[in-house]
């Protein structure tokens, strides 16, 4: 195949519960489960191969524009952990572009969606193809062993599979992804009573899940109540009864997950829960591992323009539910091989 051009799409993931039982740290001990979907928001990373023309070797374009002579320069722990750990050496040039539909760091999962996009990406360029399994693999052993980030393993396995899941974290450090299999509509109507808003003031994850694991792990019986709650979310969207008991349960989740550390949430987040429930939300959550970024919350019909009314400081993004899970987006340059593809490709290879 002669891409000139790699471009990996990778969505980002909703999370409803169970989060926090994804840590290593837990699973290992007493399994976890979590139940998320991916959305229909997602992370571009494009590569190619750089020619030799220019003066410099590796070009990475993230918030920042970095051109260097050897990887080892890379600023991005990411790419620079990543480029290593799938052996690429300098002796070809790398060009790597990250472009997302979400700010980074606000509890959608970017960084696992970015990471898992990059393997994809890279392996693609070698001429591999990939598989979801590897990719979430790869994505965990990259950012909880190489760049040793304190982070769960709930959204490597959601970004790189896509669709709206049931994850289960066995003890022996496999994981098993098992679709909701909901009536006809009923994940529609479930994404139709969804509101995310965004609260700005992102933040970097792995600070913040420090001391909630830590906090976690003081707290057994909290999280087996938390991993417990992803069989009643199964068994509400998976049944015929009232939607609006999934509501409830992600009240009842929140309120349990802002007991464990003083981090989770603040004033302001709190507040602004106060208000969506004051307005007819019937229960919700922050996103992602604590204090700012993206908030959802289930609202019933009737109280949908109250709440959106209530919360129109903040930016609201309507929610749409995606079943895609990572892949190769540009399959549609199939062209000649460029003058220095075959080449490169084959030192790749070696």
């Amino acid at each position: 195949s002669g891409h000139l051009m790699i471009i990996t799409r990778t969505p980002y993931r909703m999370s409803f519960l169970g989060g926090g039982t994804d840590y290593p740290s837990w699973y290992q001990r007493e399994s976890g489960a979590v139940l998320s979907t991916s959305i229909d928001k997602y992370c571009y990373i494009s590569c190619r191969v750089l020619p030799p023309f220019f003066d410099m070797k590796h070009r990475i374009v993230w918030s920042h524009i970095e051109t260097v002579s050897t990887i080892s320069e890379i600023l991005h722990p990411a790419v620079r952990a990543g480029l290593r750990h799938m052996g690429f050496t300098d002796s070809v040039g790398i060009e790597l572009h990250h472009q997302g539909d979400l700010p980074a760091r606000a509890g959608m999962g970017s960084s696992s969606a970015f990471v898992v996009g990059m393997v994809a990406a890279l392996k693609s360029l070698r001429g591999e193809s990939f598989e979801p399994r590897e990719l979430a693999e790869q994505a965990i052993e990259l950012e909880q062993n190489v760049l040793k980030e304190n982070v769960g393993s709930q959204d490597q396995v959601a970004c790189a599979y896509g669709g709206f899941n049931r994850i289960d974290f066995l003890s022996d450090g496999d994981f098993r992804v098992s679709p909701v299999s909901a009536p006809p509509g009923r994940l529609d109507a479930l994404a139709s009573r969804l509101l995310l808003i965004y609260t700005g003031r992102t933040r970097l994850a792995t600070e913040i899940a420090g001391s909630v694991v830590d906090g976690l792990l003081q707290r057994p019986e909290l999280l087996r109540q938390m991993r417990d709650s992803v069989d009643d979310g199964c068994r509400i969207l998976e049944g015929t009864g009232d939607l609006d008991e999934f509501g409830a349960l992600l009240h009842e989740a929140w309120m349990r997950k802002r007991e464990i550390s003083a981090v989770i949430s603040n004033e302001q987040i709190d507040e602004i829960y106060e208000r969506a429930l004051e307005n007819g939300a019937l229960g919700g959550k922050l996103l992602g591992a604590g204090s700012t970024g993206f908030m959802v919350f289930y609202i019933p019909d009737s109280a949908r323009s109250a709440v959106e009314r209530a919360l129109r400081a903040f930016v609201q993004v309507p929610v749409r539910f995606s079943s895609h899970g990572c892949e190769l987006f540009s399959s549609k340059f199939e062209t000649e091989e460029s003058w220095d593809a075959a080449s490169a490709r084959a030192e790749l290879a070696d």
